[in-house]
């Protein structure tokens, strides 16, 4: 993959980092797409995981940018993250699947193409992502990321599934894109 994003990339201010991720190419063992829908959050952030200081669930959001924070949610759904700057990281919420289509319609059931990986526990499957991948290092495999030098249009908008910290427009998605978790407003 030509442009790999190293770890370097990751070690900026989590809302530069999240609106650069649109349009970055994911792929995890050969399966993924360019990234339409990312979420930002820091230890600033009551939302935030990192908010109350570290815990052996969060370790990674403290660790060293450019890995992966990988946690379930609802006790059901594995979500990818990628760590920033200490206590920050970007919550990847959808993809445009492209690569891998045979193995993500498998992984999830042979849904339509719109729903293999819009959302964050509905990527993750379809990737193949879980627990294991924790605080691995996003610049080897299997994790494998590209910037793209396509042009496009962020929209931005308030985060979801939260109680805290809704106010902010921390939620940032390709502008027009089928393959978003649910629309921008």
């Amino acid at each position: 993959m030509a442009n790999r994003l190293t770890r370097d990339f990751f070690d900026r201010p989590v809302l530069e980092v999240a609106r650069e991720l649109i349009g970055v190419t994911l792929l995890f063992d050969g399966v993924g797409g360019p990234i339409v829908e990312v979420e930002a959050y820091d230890e600033t952030d009551p939302a935030s995981h990192s908010f109350r200081g570290p815990t052996a669930r969060n370790a990674a959001m403290f660790g060293p940018p450019g890995h992966a924070y990988v946690y379930k949610i609802y006790g059901i759904h594995w979500c990818v993250n990628f760590v920033c700057q200490p206590g920050s990281a970007v919550l990847v919420r959808a993809l445009e699947p492209q690569e891998g289509l045979a193995v993500m319609r498998e992984r999830r059931g042979g849904l339509a193409d719109r729903q293999l990986c819009s959302g964050p526990g509905k990527l993750c499957q379809a990737l193949g992502i879980d627990r294991r991948h924790d605080q691995m290092p996003l610049d080897v495999p299997p994790f494998g990321l590209c910037k793209t030098d396509l042009a496009h249009e962020i929209a931005a908008g308030r985060r979801i599934g939260i109680t805290k910290g809704v106010e902010m427009p921390w939620r940032f998605g390709l502008k027009g894109s089928p393959f978003l978790s649910r629309p921008m407003k």
